[in-house]
């Protein structure tokens, strides 16, 4: 079936412009220093997925009026999209985790370098544009160090859409008076190329059909938000995605789902230090390959009311075996997460990254806090041991510093965490929230030549 539009947006009170925000702390003068061995207790509230924020928001640029997101992170990356968006021209207002977007006045299509290379949900903005103004600049982008991901799927896709797309000097330029629907096989389930050409798509003319897409509950929701602007889309959240395009796309009021990886992390969180907490809001089937793998190494979850899902510890709990594969199979973003807990336990594990070629950046840290890990390729073998210390560690990434945070609070003693600017990216509030849960961790401020790792 089609998805059907929602109702049209209302006026916020007391608004405040993203932009007039006072800046935060730079995160890569702070430490987080964690004291382990202390059992969480309580609830936990999730935020809002920071994976479909960042793709509703560039999405935002399809509407011919204005658009309110709600259930928002608070979030460095969230930050830097806005200033993107409102470089193109594109008004934003922000009220706590409400976030209204004006694009009706775009003034650009060409996307600044200096922000676009920070933030690789930025080349989101890519088919947006082309589909709305005919013409797209949007630097080759950046973020996290875990792997090519290359945007040669993207380009491809937007050509067979009718539009020329060529890259010079690191920017890529496309261009088309109205892009035409085409059938695109992806040659990889690429979540930002699926995402991208289904934006395209919706204001090409003609219908098109993405075949071999991404599964992601992320793209499912980015055809939700679409719909209720007045695309007409089918499928998503399938391998096969159906988009008739229309003209023109109108505003919307839309609720973001809860971040699956950041309840994941607090899964992790509540099994490393054998704890007994309750998360909400959730969704279960969008964590469906996470909890099966939970149950099987010894812990009992259950839904709850209100979208809650409890999770407590059955006693001892055993390696297993894990392989990231694309939505609906393991997902990457747990592995290094997963990985905290299987140094852990009992017995041999074998964890396999299949998505990302540099995802092992967290291993030499948790050796230096008394993991036994040997890596060959891309396979990691863990041995289980009796215990971790606290040390000076750096994260190397977003969910490699998240996994080293969940190991912390199991460790002996105290464990002093650098590399926070990748954890400001993903995570809102993260160290308020574990202190909630009755964690012991401190944020504190220190010259970077003298955290020594």
């Amino acid at each position: 079936m089609w998805c059907r539009s929602l109702d049209n947006l209302k006026a916020i009170s007391s608004p405040h412009s993203l932009v007039d925000q006072p800046p935060s702390k730079k995160a890569e003068q702070s430490i987080l220093e964690v004291w382990g061995g202390r059992p969480l207790q309580g609830k936990v509230a999730i935020s809002g997925a920071k994976n479909s924020a960042l793709v509703l928001m560039a999405g935002a640029l399809l509407a011919s009026e204005s658009c309110r997101l709600r259930n928002v992170p608070s979030l460095a990356d969230i930050q830097s999209m806005a200033k993107i968006l409102e470089t193109l021209g594109v008004k934003i207002q922000q009220d706590q985790d409400i976030l209204d977007l004006d694009p009706t006045h775009i003034t650009k299509s060409n996307a600044p370098y200096e922000l676009v290379s920070k933030l690789r949900a930025s080349f989101f903005a890519i088919g947006p544009l082309l589909a709305r103004m005919g013409v797209a600049k949007v630097p080759l982008p950046g973020g996290c160090a875990i792997g090519a991901r290359p945007v040669e799927i993207h380009v491809r896709g937007l050509k067979q859409l009718g539009a020329e797309v060529y890259i010079e000097h690191g920017v890529v330029h496309a261009y088309a008076s109205r892009l035409k629907g085409a059938k695109i096989y992806l040659d990889y389930p690429s979540v930002g190329a699926t995402e991208t050409l289904m934006m395209a798509a919706t204001l090409a003319e003609g219908e098109t059909i993405l075949e071999n897409a991404a599964q992601e509950p992320e793209v499912a929701d980015l055809a939700d938000f679409c719909c209720s602007m007045g695309a007409h889309i089918a499928g998503a959240g399938t391998k096969t995605i159906t988009i008739s395009g229309v003209s023109k796309l109108h505003g919307t009021d839309y609720s973001i789902v809860p971040d699956r990886i950041e309840a994941g992390t607090f899964l992790m969180a509540a099994a490393i230090t054998h704890s007994d907490i309750l998360l909400s809001p959730v969704v279960p089937e969008h964590l469906t390959a996470v909890i099966a793998k939970l149950k099987s190494i010894g812990f009992q979850l259950t839904p709850d009311a209100h979208r809650g899902l409890r999770i407590q510890s059955k006693g001892v709990h055993v390696g297993t075996e894990i392989e990231t594969l694309p939505y609906p199979g393991f997902p990457t973003d747990m592995q290094a997460l997963f990985m905290a807990l299987l140094t852990l336990s009992e017995g041999n594990s074998v964890v396999t990254e299949t998505v990302f070629e540099n995802r092992f950046g967290h291993v030499p840290e948790l050796v230096r806090m008394g993991a036994d890990i040997r890596i060959k390729g891309n396979v990691a073998v863990i041995q289980g041991v009796p215990f971790l210390s606290g040390a000076p560690i750096t994260g190397t990434d977003l969910r490699a510093t998240a996994a080293l945070t969940v190991a912390a609070l199991a460790a002996q003693g105290k464990t002093s965490i650098a590399g926070l600017q990748h954890l400001d990216r993903g995570y809102a509030n993260f160290e308020q929230k574990l202190r909630g849960l009755g964690a012991r961790v401190e944020r504190v401020q220190t010259p970077i030549s003298s955290y020594q790792s």
